[in-house]
């Protein structure tokens, strides 16, 4: 199962199997845990908005992209939060590689994310974020 593959089946809404031998896992590591580690973002990062989200970026020093989420309750209920918070995921999983290594990225969706077509929402949410190979 390559890639591309993978994008087409989340484009479409269907759920990949985990047993999958790709490298595209969420671990512990690429997350933001800690309250700390969220305050240092928004004290010293910047912040890009786009139609979607506005992400706040902050250089981190290290090999990997680590990454969280602010859902506010404004958003709406326990299940059109959880519904935003998978969608964010699922988007920040399938890409990561091609996500620039060495930030703390902290995701604020707006309430429109829950409705959006899937790929719009990456397609902004992409157009934010700092990326690898800036030349593609």
């Amino acid at each position: 199962m390559d890639v591309e593959c993978l994008r087409n089946a989340a484009r479409k809404g269907a759920t990949v199997s985990r047993a999958s031998s790709l490298p595209l896992g969420f671990p512990r590591a690429c997350r933001l845990v800690r309250r700390v580690e969220y305050d240092a973002v928004y004290r010293d990062g910047r912040r890009k908005s786009g139609r979607e989200f506005a992400v706040f970026l902050r250089p981190n020093g290290l090999d990997v992209s680590r990454f969280g989420w602010s859902i506010k309750k404004a958003l709406g209920g326990a299940v059109r939060r959880n519904r935003i918070r998978r969608r964010i995921r699922e988007i920040v999983r399938l890409h990561r590689q091609e996500i620039a290594p060495g930030w703390d990225i902290v995701i604020h969706p707006r309430s429109s994310v829950a409705t959006t077509k899937f790929l719009a929402a990456t397609d902004d949410l992409l157009k934010l974020l700092p990326r690898a190979n800036p030349l593609e």
